[in-house]
């Protein structure tokens, strides 16, 4: 079966380019003693991680047991852990109800370590509050080694594999304004200053979380970001509009903000939009491309049956040296094949339609980061850190590609008004072959340093 037919294009855009540095990322925090605090709450804990892995995983929900809303800004939290390195350990929030962005993460050193508990992991809020009775919902965070080596837990004081559902952990220990409100501080410790250091990857890279203020907010244009308006494919050809795309404010995403991309019909050509972003610049080619994207399998609003493509990939005009690697989600199917499924397609030639593609029957409803490599005369892809698909050969880009985002109707075989919605939390490129783990590594890191873009990738 050859599901997926090639893509036209209508227009290709002329060159701009921003550059910024890119930020180390330092931060320094300290619990202020405090007296008089209430003890007004608990701290659940769960891992999916068993003792050895690649990296820890605590996840914490904060129970308010007091009988007025707790301001998150107060609290402070301590996982303590025996380091198994001297290097360095980088922290990440994953995600969080109350927003990654709202959430700081600190590495430092107990005043008296003892055999289980030589370091800790310290969480602060800048925002945020529990209602009385109520908890703070998820809070999904990740710890890892600089050096990517595995970490052992066994022997980590606040560490408990068996609470793979949360719990009550009383070797987690939480403040209230410094003062400790809830667990047991291991060896009598008391509050110190804590420090953490994330190193980005060496190569040129490209980061962008998208915090502007709509489609015509001059600094996407600055950042060589290009909205279509014009004619052609794929999908609905014509239907391409500016107000398709929209930067609004997500709790879900990790800065609290995204990218929004809207298609619209009503099952004629006439009433139907569809959405689609562009870098403006043709200079990628070998490298990491990475996304965290939003996959969403039924209409925001609506009747639901369409044959809608959600999708991340990067593409060269219909040229001799043709070259492009696809991420298309398709919850109901096309191309008369069925779905929820996610294909990924390396491109030799679009007008011969030769390629490879893959794909699987799963519904990828709600966030997902999508990694491809282009590295030594192989593609692979990753969806969540699990290799999903690879190719080599003559399936390997031969030509410098733009990296685009669109949403777009296959065909319009149902009538009635709906909308679909796909959502962008970041996308990042770097010249080097990353692991998954180190993309998100480097994410953190700019998140850390408060870098919004950045991009060095030479034109």
């Amino acid at each position: 079966m050859d599901p997926i037919p090639a893509r036209p294009r209508g227009r290709r855009r002329a060159l701009i380019a921003a550059t910024a540095a890119v930020c180390a990322a330092a931060s320094l925090y300290a619990i202020q003693p405090a007296l008089g605090a209430t003890p007004a709450l608990s701290v659940q804990y769960k891992t999916s991680t068993p003792a050895t892995a690649g990296e820890a995983e605590p996840w914490f929900k904060i129970v308010n047991t007091g009988g007025t809303a707790l301001s998150l800004n107060q609290v402070t939290l301590r996982y303590y852990f025996t380091a198994d390195t001297s290097g360095s350990y980088v922290f990440a929030c994953a995600w969080a109800v109350v927003g990654c962005g709202s959430i700081t993460g600190t590495v430092g050193t107990p005043a008296t370590p003892t055999a289980t508990a030589d370091h800790y992991l310290q969480i602060s809020f800048t925002g945020g509050s529990v209602a009385a009775g109520a908890d703070s919902g998820d809070i999904q965070l990740r710890l890892y080694r600089a050096d990517w080596q595995n970490v052992n837990q066994a022997n980590d004081y606040s560490f408990n594999g068996a609470d793979t559902n949360y719990a009550v952990n009383t070797n987690v220990a939480a403040y209230v304004n410094g003062a400790l409100a809830f667990g047991t501080a291991p060896g009598g410790d008391a509050p110190t200053t804590t420090t953490t250091t994330v190193v980005q990857p060496s190569g040129a890279a490209l980061f962008d979380d998208f915090h502007y203020s709509g489609p015509a907010d001059p600094a996407l244009a600055a950042h060589g970001w290009s909205v279509r308006t014009g004619g052609g494919g794929p999908g609905i050809a014509g239907t391409w509009t500016a107000s398709a795309i929209s930067f609004p404010s997500d709790p879900a995403a990790v800065g609290g903000k995204a990218m929004q991309l809207e298609a619209r019909t009503d099952g004629t050509a006439a009433d139907t939009t569809q959405a689609e972003i562009d870098t403006v610049q043709r200079k990628f080619k070998e490298g990491t491309y990475a996304a965290r994207v939003f996959f969403t399998d039924a209409p925001t609003s609506g009747p639901d049956g369409d044959h809608i493509n959600e999708t991340f990939y990067t593409i060269t005009p219909d040229e001799p040296l043709y070259s492009e690697l696809d991420n298309e989600y398709l919850p109901n199917g096309g191309w008369g094949a069925p779905g929820p499924t996610l294909y990924t397609t390396t491109w030799y030639s679009a007008d011969a339609m030769d390629r490879v593609t893959h794909n699987e029957i799963s519904s990828l409803q709600g966030w997902h980061t999508l990694v491809t490599t282009v590295a030594n005369g192989t593609v692979t892809y990753y969806v969540d850190g699990r290799v999903y698909f690879s190719s080599n050969g003559k399936y390997y880009p031969r030509d410098k590609m733009t990296i685009d985002f669109n949403l777009w109707f296959i065909d319009l075989p149902f009538t009635g008004q709906r909308t679909w919605d796909q959502k962008v939390n970041w996308v990042y490129f770097n010249a080097g072959a990353l692991s998954p783990a180190q993309v998100d590594s480097a994410v953190a890191g700019y998140y850390a340093a408060g870098t919004h873009f950045t991009d060095t990738v030479p034109n």
